[in-house]
């Protein structure tokens, strides 16, 4: 009986394991009940002594928020330096900014979202030593920021520019003309923040003395307005300077607030070019030396200047020219001797070059057919850079440790997938973040100088255990081979794959220049999606074709001045390819995307009517005309001046093509892609007499989320999906049954 009564616990023990891994995921278990969700370190930050981070905590029972000091080495926790639980006027905070000496903490409450980086919120400066606490302003602002030497808080405010003298506790204008829709100060405006992807178009000078700063006269810039419908009995509406391909855009000049004169002043330069950008700027080593990027509207000459603001000269150290275009980026580094580094792609891959102060070059730091992705620093102590690249293969990222003179360079990550580097201020230690296909984040303390391990942090073993509860399927990764070049792809085949049966196929991407989505990561909701899918019958596939990037940039700009050619002739090619295996079924194809995905979607359904039975477009651009002009035009050029490019791959000059089924998917306030692209692309199927399915979210921007709307809309995406490329025997079937009842 003993013996009897281990072996039913055995077989009790085995079934349940059984039956736990075979649970599938529920799309209640992606966007609503946080199954999936994965541990990370929130706003981490290297103090400057290199030995401690500082890390953002929520403490859930307690209902506070705290930033706690950790020891790199031990991963022990030193101390909580600030805790809102201790502070009786701020409940809670939401963001943290440290001053260079680390003394004061700026504080986050009552942040708002503008648009897509843009925050509106009320800040307090925290005073480490004495433990006080003061409101920096009692109206909301924007992007407060410490002087370098911590006594005074620049921020901007209604458009205009402000400065507060800590000690004091006067605050003085700066800037006087900001207006709304007119002139802004030291804030980008919509188009910049968007594509350049900054906010703070403001800098301090080492000495504390100076502000230089962006000016916006956006006067002339078309105004776009979206209807807010709220719960009202009147809508309200919401309206910006949006400049469209080929408009106005804002009128941007450099100017430079002297602090100890009280004067303002516009910094001018000798450009080749009148319609130009301002994308970044930043004070050198130099106290008296700006550099500014100028780039033309063509945006293929980006010009570097070093501004010495007190001699009032200016001198063009790096002049960047291509034939597509030049991109921008955030990595020009300064050293001591005002040497910099900045990266380019010059030589056909991504790569990091170092410059004199005059900008001659001293030499190429990093060669190879292969892509630098990130660039982290510059350890002047050990003459060493690091940085990620697909050294490993496009779909992997590595850290790697190369000399200043390009010599002695050392991988520094040991396992396959994407790791991501956070160094400590002395170069260290660093933080490595690990995920790959089959691996969830985990984060790791490790030598700089070596890369080796020093102690594991935090690892997402619970996520796994609870994953392996469910049926999931293996992300394949491989090559396709169509019009003369290897793509990267992966699929997802169903857990009970059986290759002597035929699966439909649905074919997920994005498309556009420079993106990724074929990479050896964990999960993102999307792929869990497409894991439900596949427990579903479907066979999920994603390519990456030509103009994607991390392979060089001939093939990224090959899609220059003909956006959606390319592309769509990949996956469509793709997609005959795909059909021919045996164990798919080339009459149930689809595909789908989001943003420029879905303009790729809608695309590929028009232009492939005999590949595609049917396509799912989210917040797609429909005409290149509707949408902003720094990216556009950076691909496209002007309209006037290359219309065949933006209209012969425009969506909406194909309806008449349509044959398969097409659900069409927006948000009502989405200040990026705007529902003017939806509205246009389905008055002219209804003109063309061309049936299809679509949806609109009341006040949801591009991201079309918030309450319950994502799970309504992925609910609204897989009932699609089932009745476009669903089990053809099972619709008969039921057909049948339907009719028999209606005859009864």
């Amino acid at each position: 009986m003993k013996h009897l009564k281990s072996a039913l616990y055995i077989c009790l023990f085995v079934t349940t394991i059984l039956s736990a891994q075979t649970k599938e995921i529920t799309l209640e278990d992606i966007w609503k009940n946080g199954t999936f969700r994965t541990e990370g370190m929130d706003v981490l930050h290297s103090m400057a002594n290199g030995q401690q981070y500082s890390v953002f905590n929520f403490d859930r029972v307690a209902r506070s928020t705290s930033i706690d000091i950790y020891d790199y080495k031990t991963r022990e926790k030193v101390k909580t330096l600030v805790s809102s639980a201790q502070l009786d006027a701020l409940p809670y905070f939401t963001n943290y900014t440290f001053s260079d000496d680390e003394r004061q903490v700026i504080l986050a409450i009552n942040e708002a979202s503008i648009y897509r980086h843009s925050i509106l919120g009320n800040y307090y400066i925290y005073n480490v030593d004495n433990e006080s606490l003061t409101l920096i302003s009692k109206e909301k602002i924007q992007e407060p920021t410490f002087s370098p030497d911590g006594k005074k808080v620049a921020f901007a405010r209604d458009n205009n520019l402000y400065v507060k003298y800590l000690n004091s506790g006067k605050i003085i204008q700066i800037t006087f003309d900001g207006k709304k829709n007119e002139i802004i100060n030291g804030i980008a405006d919509w188009v910049y923040e968007e594509e350049f992807a900054f906010v703070r178009a403001f800098d301090w000078n080492a000495d504390s003395n100076k502000i230089a700063f962006i000016r916006f006269d956006e006067t002339n810039v078309p105004e776009f307005s979206m209807d807010i419908y709220g719960s009202g009995l009147y809508q309200t509406q919401q309206v910006f300077k949006y400049p469209k391909a080929g408009e106005a855009n804002s009128v941007v000049s450099l100017h430079l607030y002297n602090l100890e004169t009280k004067k303002s002043n516009e910094v001018k330069v000798d450009k080749g070019y009148k319609d130009f950008y301002i994308p970044r700027i930043e004070w050198t080593k130099n106290r008296d030396v700006l550099s500014a990027q100028y780039i033309n509207r063509y945006q293929n000459e980006l010009d570097l200047w070093m501004i010495n603001t007190k001699t009032n000269t200016s001198n063009l150290v790096v002049a960047e020219k291509d034939e597509a275009y030049v991109d921008v980026t955030d990595n020009l580094t300064f050293l001591k001797d005002n040497s910099f580094i900045w990266t380019s792609d010059k030589d056909g891959y991504n790569h990091i070059y170092h410059y004199d102060k005059k900008g001659k070059l001293i030499n190429q730091v990093t060669k190879g057919n292969w892509e630098v992705t990130n660039y982290y620093g510059y350890d002047e102590k050990n003459n060493t850079i690091f940085y990620q690249s697909v050294e490993n293969g496009s779909i992997n990222r590595d850290v790697y440790a190369v000399k200043l003179n390009g010599r002695n360079k050392t991988r520094l990550t040991k396992s396959e997938g994407t790791n991501d580097a956070e160094f400590s201020a002395d170069f260290s230690y660093f933080i490595n973040t690990f995920s790959s296909a089959t691996s969830p984040p985990e984060y790791s303390l490790n030598s700089a100088a070596s890369g080796n391990l020093i102690k594991s942090i935090k690892d997402n073993d619970v996520l796994s255990q609870n994953l392996s509860d469910y049926k999931t399927s293996k992300k394949e990764f491989s090559a396709i081979y169509v019009n003369g070049n290897d793509l990267n792809m992966w699929m997802i085949k169903p857990a009970d794959f059986d290759a002597s049966k035929q699966y439909p196929l649905l074919m997920y991407q994005y498309s556009g220049p420079g993106d990724q989505k074929v990479a050896n990561q964990w999960n993102n909701v999307n792929d869990y999606w497409h894991q439900y899918l596949a427990q579903q019958g479907y066979i999920v596939v994603c390519i990456d074709g030509r103009g994607t990037g991390f392979k060089g940039a001939a093939f990224k700009k090959i899609t220059q001045n003909n956006l959606g050619k390319y592309e769509v002739e990949d996956q469509i090619s793709a997609a005959k390819k795909l059909g021919q295996l045996p164990y798919i079924d080339a009459s149930r194809i689809g595909i789908w995307g989001w943003s420029y995905g879905g303009f790729m979607s809608s695309n590929c359904l028009f232009k492939g009517n005999d590949v595609f039975k049917m396509a799912i477009a989210v917040a797609p651009v429909t005409n290149w005309r509707f949408y902003d002009t720094i990216y556009t035009e950076r691909y496209l050029g002007v309209p006037q001046e290359n219309a065949r490019g933006y209209d012969e791959n425009s969506p909406i000059n194909h309806v008449d093509k349509l044959k398969g089924d097409f659900l069409l998917v927006h948000g009502s306030a989405d200040d990026n892609v705007h529902l003017q692209n939806t509205m246009r692309l389905a008055e002219a199927l209804i003109q063309a007499d061309k049936q299809f399915d679509w949806a609109v979210y009341p006040d949801k921007n591009h991201g079309i989320y918030g309450g319950n709307t994502r799970l309504h809309l992925y609910k609204k995406m897989t009932n699609f999906i089932n009745e476009t490329l669903g089990d053809k025997t099972e619709k008969e079937e039921g057909a049948k049954l339907k009719e028999v009842k209606i005859k009864r």
